[in-house]
């Protein structure tokens, strides 16, 4: 039959690899348990990952049910979506498209400062 990725959402965020794993063992054997993480503050995000054998039968007992006072959301996990590459600038974000009269003007590097002495 082979192992399958299942996408578990809504995670309560205390909870562990294990009591996810003691969750969807009675419907399969579970290979791998990724609890996805914050990159910066390395807290859960909410979501998790579980690779396991007889994955349609977990989806259909475990969507909705409750874990630590949220409700589950489990189905097939997808690829992710590559992004095109965007080539055109991004007029929305500070500093983008300055013109040569605005605030970035040579004459204005020593704006806000005392003038230097030697520039007389």
């Amino acid at each position: 039959m082979g192992s399958k990725r299942l996408y578990v959402g809504n995670v309560p965020f205390g909870a562990t690899e294990d009591e996810l794993r003691n969750v969807f063992e009675p419907y399969g054997t579970v290979t791998i348990v990724d609890i996805v993480k914050d990159r910066e503050t390395g807290r859960p995000r909410g979501f998790c990952f579980i690779d396991m054998e007889n994955a349609e039968e977990a989806i259909e007992k475990v969507n909705g049910t409750d874990m630590g006072g949220r409700k589950l959301f489990v189905n097939e996990a997808r690829e992710r979506e590559k992004k095109p590459f965007n080539r055109e600038p991004n007029y929305n974000r500070e500093g983008a498209n300055r013109s040569s009269y605005d605030s970035r003007s040579p004459k204005s590097y020593d704006r806000g400062r005392a003038p230097r002495r030697d520039a007389y």
